[in-house]
């Protein structure tokens, strides 16, 4: 998306609600009194690990799938994926029986890529860098003809994304901050443009993992600094952060908490055991953040959008202490 490209706005945000309300699962808002306790905070999580597909990145999908002409939605689609993003758009291309090419990096989550080969989408693998990836996805598209839906960087992504945290505003007024999980910045951004919307100046704080800190680096600086090596158990947010979604961060004035990542392998059993909910570690870092600074945090209303629950069974005994 270049730089003259306009932004999304919270309008965009709207529309998206309204289009995808006869697909996405409206997530529930869960607390625990044992979660509350341990950060000194009341705490209300967005559950979309219960969306279909396991995580929030369906929504954004969706919104860009029905957002196609019927000529466009013809020839398909395709996008790069860790997964979860990938498995979205699989099934929303599939509920509106359309082709969907995934471009997927060897090491994705194998649990990830059998939703997606569920969903009857052509993958295709791609060594593990971000330039490979997007060649791929020029291949398949000089082959096909398929619109590209960007994971992140997609206004229509990013607009679709946002619904979760209107959803949140909705359900859970009177919120303090909102806490949400960043890697390319969909999520984030969109709910940046919700909370422009819904909530203007309520603190939004991005928890991003120590190993791939670049929205940090970025944020501060003031310019996009992706040039880095993603070192972190958090597969969902190792991608780096999309141009767009940098200048609506920076213009909200997002701010970030760099998470370690044995922090958030602790997040996320605190999760298990005391919410009852199985997230990924890119999901748990958000609580991480939280309690990570607890000053910062305590005698406060804190949304915290959980984002996805598709977890490698196999991977449990590494990920959980």
């Amino acid at each position: 998306m270049p730089a003259s490209t306009p932004l999304p706005q919270f309008d965009d945000v709207l529309d998206a609600a309204a289009r995808i309300a006869p697909h996405v699962r409206a997530t529930p808002v869960l607390r625990a009194d044992a979660l509350d306790e341990a950060a000194g905070a009341s705490l209300l999580f967005k559950a979309e690990p219960l969306q279909h597909g396991g995580a929030f990145k369906f929504r954004g999908a969706c919104n860009a799938v029905f957002s196609l002409s019927d000529a466009e939605a013809a020839r398909g689609v395709v996008t790069h994926s860790s997964g979860n993003h990938g498995a979205a758009l699989a099934l929303a291309a599939r509920r509106r029986r359309i082709g969907c090419h995934v471009v997927a990096p060897q090491g994705a989550a194998a649990p990830k890529l059998a939703l997606i080969a569920a969903q009857g989408a052509v993958l295709h693998r791609c060594e593990p860098t971000i330039a490979a990836r997007e060649a791929m996805c020029r291949q398949v598209q000089a082959a096909t003809g398929a619109t590209l839906v960007h994971p992140y960087a997609d206004p229509r992504v990013i607009a679709g994304q946002g619904t979760a945290t209107l959803e949140l505003l909705a359900a859970a007024p009177g919120l303090d901050v909102l806490v949400v999980p960043v890697g390319g910045g969909g999520l984030a951004a969109g709910a940046a443009l919700a909370l422009s919307g819904c909530a203007p100046g309520l603190p939004l704080v991005l928890a991003e993992p120590a190993g791939a800190a670049d929205t940090l680096r970025s944020l501060r600086s003031g310019v996009r600094d992706v040039d880095f090596v993603p070192d972190t158990i958090c597969d969902g947010l190792r991608g780096t952060l999309g141009e767009p979604n940098f200048r609506i961060l920076h213009g909200y004035g997002a701010e970030v908490i760099a998470v370690d990542d044995a922090d958030t392998r602790a997040a996320m059993r605190l999760l298990l055991t005391r919410l009852k909910l199985l997230v990924e570690p890119s999901s748990a870092i958000a609580l991480a953040a939280v309690l990570a600074q607890p000053a910062r945090f305590a005698g406060r209303r804190v949304g915290i959008v959980l984002t996805g629950g598709n977890v490698d069974p196999d991977t449990l005994p590494r990920v959980t202490p």
